[in-house]
């Protein structure tokens, strides 16, 4: 019986797959990265809340600077006043805006890693 050379057999060998977890524990992050639809709830989730948090300060800026125009011109006459509420009065509440809106936006993101990471 001899054997055809074209009929040989060859043996495929690779590294060992991983096994899932089959006792039920999921991790969120491998829904994100598989891209399901609860990983995408994840990830809709954290740009919502951003968002939310930009609306807030964009809603905080508009009543802050939004009545300026109409103040003046109530008092035409009084140019110092206005060169004081723009040069002093206004950067220290912007300021104060912009610290909050960063804070705010890294603890959303903070929260939204210990989520995805299980900590």
């Amino acid at each position: 019986m001899p054997q055809d050379p074209t009929e040989r057999r060859v043996v495929v060998t690779g590294p060992p797959r991983r096994a899932r977890h089959s006792s039920g524990y999921y991790r969120p992050r491998t829904e994100i990265d598989e891209q399901t639809t609860l990983g995408h709830t994840y990830v809709r989730s954290l740009m919502r809340i951003q968002l939310r948090t930009g609306l807030v300060v964009f809603a905080v800026l508009a009543l802050l600077i939004g009545p300026l125009p109409l103040v003046f011109a109530a008092a035409p006459d009084a140019r110092r006043l206005e060169w004081a509420v723009l040069g002093f009065g206004l950067y220290p509440p912007l300021v104060l805006l912009a610290r909050w809106y960063v804070r705010r936006a890294e603890r959303n993101e903070r929260d939204f890693v210990r989520l995805v990471e299980d900590r």
